[in-house]
């Protein structure tokens, strides 16, 4: 297969809309770290403890998913950077670590969407035991 740079250029709507849905993901969980953070200091918990635990791991995830793909982005504005200088094997080996990186960040987005589908289930069953 011939790398052309409409190639590479597919990758920067789906890398932009992936970085859009880390960062809403970011700010969420700030949101809710600053409600833990004021509900914890009218009156501590064990549970706002483990739920801080439970966000400090997803907020660790939503970094470097963010990271990452950055570097996915910046790896594929090089690819087509060495397609304009007619390095066409190194954009080769570029590009396939642009799609690698994209692919860990997807994976550890993966991971972060079933930390927080186990964390509503937590609570879920938490509102089911107390009706």
């Amino acid at each position: 297969m011939t790398l052309t740079m409409g190639i590479p250029a597919l990758l920067f709507p789906a890398i932009s809309l992936t970085m859009l849905a880390y960062n809403a993901r970011y700010l969420a969980i700030a949101a809710l770290i600053r409600q833990l953070h004021s509900e914890y200091l009218v009156s501590p918990s064990t549970n706002t403890v483990l739920q801080i635990k439970n966000l400090r791991k997803r907020l660790w995830l939503i970094r470097n998913m963010q990271a990452i793909a950055i570097v996915s982005f910046l790896t594929s504005v090089i690819t087509m950077f060495l397609l304009y200088v007619k390095q066409e094997s190194w954009a080769n080996i570029v590009f396939g670590v642009s799609l690698f990186l994209l692919m860990v960040s997807l994976f550890l987005s993966f991971i972060e969407v079933q930390i927080s589908t186990k964390a509503l289930e937590i609570k879920l069953d938490r509102i089911e035991e107390n009706s």
